[in-house]
């Protein structure tokens, strides 16, 4: 009897740490993918203001673009990667972030590494 209660003991708790560490890492990627969707946000909101002005194209201006963004993530204790694509009319951020285990320390596994990304496109609409 103690043998099979020592080997479901074992079993239960194995499941119990793939659950939790594993929804915790899914949370992870989630917050991760969200704040890429900001941060892509608030850069898609810098735009050129010498060729909107001029109306010769809408599109953001790339340095001010990656700032606000890294701003962004900075804020929420992140790095990231931002490019810009499509003459300034795309911008993808890439977020890294890294989720603390609980049970998976016990078994040499401390953390779980987690991305999230965002694209932003810019809309325009012909005629104003």
């Amino acid at each position: 009897m103690s043998l099979f209660f020592a080997v479901a003991t074992i079993g239960v708790l194995t499941v119990m740490g793939l659950l939790v560490d594993g929804g915790g890492a899914l949370n992870a990627g989630n917050r991760a993918t969200s704040l890429a969707q900001e941060a892509a946000r608030a850069a898609g909101q810098q735009l050129d203001p010498a060729q909107a002005v001029q109306g010769t194209a809408i599109t953001v201006d790339p340095d001010a673009a990656a700032g606000a963004a890294r701003d962004y993530l900075a804020a929420a204790n992140l790095q990231g990667d931002v490019t810009v694509n499509d003459g300034g009319q795309t911008l993808t951020v890439t977020v890294h972030d890294t989720y603390t285990t609980v049970f998976g320390a016990l078994v040499g596994l401390a953390t779980i590494n987690v991305t999230g990304t965002a694209d932003a496109h810019l809309q325009t609409q012909a005629g104003g």
